[in-house]
């Protein structure tokens, strides 16, 4: 990340004396979107429907592969195997369905992912091509595809705005009910925050490994659904029970009502596609074969994003603060999987094409495809080197979602440029300007 992290002293004083240089800083940036685009190799904006479709017919083969020895081992190994007890047996056949289905989770999130570019139209440089597939991908994904799409549009414009992005907007002290900054004894940076303030603070939020891991398991379960359905996590200054399936929804323009309707049409198909095979097949082949790893691809869709846009490193912006850079800019690179040692670090990366380790790329420019994102990249990151900025997180997975969770709370209701606070109302960053930029102007209105 652009910061320059200092050790921290405690104190022993009713306000704990401690001055900005004993927190970590973040450097706002002040390079323009030209200079950023311009290290980008010029190959790298090519798109081809092509090789994009060669990446779903990949995927799919992968599926296919991975259902077929998962069948094959339930039929000719698993019987052949001396159990002790029959309920080892049992566990045996549970174990290999369960592994497949986070095997074929994964690799159906990189089919998400391709959907995904299909609705930033980097598959192709047809826009007919890009939203056919992206609809018939997303679809079967349970994804209203041109909902998502404009949501996320508006996202890309408006990262990291208190006011204007569309998911994972913190909430603030006043909205958790939380006593009011009083900074005879507070300190609205987190910086010098008296004993009483912090364990008043304690109090109020509480703090523990338990809790932060039953609430990132059932943002991780239903997380998706929710925001999609009633606006969870999402931009709050929206009225209540938006959602993203009623075409007058305020997320949406007037002329976008027909995509919004063609969305639904496209949800309620595979609805009807899952009440079919459980009639056919039965509810149990169902959830076994489709139904588990669809959750396990909402599980890594929460995952992936909430750690990319939720860190106490990252800035949050407010009025002539932000520009569309800026946001772009407040949003990090992870390993997915790469806690588990490089080799599962390249597979994350390998299967999910990318989302994780290139998503500061992804937000400069959102029309690179993903099998040229790995090489811009690199030349971005080498770009904000240059200007001391690094935007790489810790690898992606669940130990990390718990102990995010637990280090971001919560941010002050005041200020241009605000940070995550902890359950004693500590800060673990704070922001240092170079030169004043002004607003970005991004339409994002506009359909892409």
């Amino acid at each position: 990340m652009s910061t320059t992290t200092h050790r921290r002293t405690s104190g022993t004083s009713a306000k704990r004396e401690e001055t900005s240089s004993d927190i970590a800083t973040f450097v706002v940036p002040d390079l323009s979107v030209k200079d950023l685009l311009s290290v980008i190799p010029a190959h790298c904006f090519k798109r081809s429907a092509l090789r994009s479709s060669l990446y779903v017919v990949w995927d799919f083969i992968l599926l296919g592969a991975i259902y077929s020895a998962t069948k094959y081992a339930e039929t000719n190994l698993l019987p052949r195997i001396d159990y002790p007890h029959p309920s080892l047996q049992t566990l045996a056949y549970y174990a290999l369905w369960s592994l497949y289905g986070y095997a074929s989770g994964l690799v159906a999130t990189g089919l998400w992912v391709i959907a995904h570019e299909c609705g930033h139209q980097a598959f192709s440089e047809s826009k007919l091509i890009n939203n056919t597939m992206g609809w018939i991908l997303h679809s079967a994904l349970g994804v209203p595809y041109h909902s998502w799409r404009i949501s996320h549009a508006k996202h890309h414009a408006s990262t990291g705005h208190m006011n204007l992005d569309q998911v994972f907007v913190p909430k603030t002290r006043s909205e958790l009910k939380l006593p009011a900054l009083d900074v005879a004894k507070d300190d609205p940076l987190g910086i010098n925050v008296s004993d009483e303030v912090m364990a008043e603070m304690w109090e109020a939020l509480g703090d523990s490994p338990l809790s932060a891991a039953a609430y990132g398991a059932l943002q991780l379960l239903f997380g998706w659904p929710m925001y999609l359905i009633r606006n969870a996590t999402g931009q709050r200054s929206y009225p209540r029970f938006t959602n993203h399936f009623q075409p007058s929804s305020v997320i949406f323009a007037p002329h976008q009502r027909e995509q919004i309707m063609l969305s639904d049409v496209g949800v309620l198909l595979w609805i009807a596609g899952l009440v079919y095979a459980s009639k056919t097949f039965g509810f149990g082949t169902m959830m076994r074969v489709y139904g588990v790893p669809y959750l396990w691809v909402n599980s890594w869709l929460v995952l992936i994003t909430f750690l990319q846009h939720t860190d106490p490193m990252l800035p949050h912006y407010r009025g002539s603060a932000f520009n569309f850079q800026r946001g772009a800019l407040s949003t990090l690179d992870r390993s997915l999987l790469g806690g588990a040692g490089p080799f599962f670090g390249w597979l994350g990366g390998f299967l999910t094409h990318g989302i994780s380790e290139t998503h500061v790329l992804h937000h400069v420019c959102s029309k690179i495809p993903h099998y040229h994102a790995w090489e811009a990249s690199d030349a971005l990151r080498a770009r904000l080197a240059s200007a001391g900025i690094h935007l790489q997180g810790a690898p992606g997975g669940w130990g990390e979602v718990v102990k995010t969770i637990r280090q971001c709370k919560f941010v002050e209701d005041e200020g241009e440029v605000v940070f995550y606070k902890n359950a004693h109302g500590k800060a673990a960053c704070k922001a240092v300007f170079n030169e004043p930029v002004s607003d970005s102007g991004i339409d994002v209105t506009a359909d892409s």
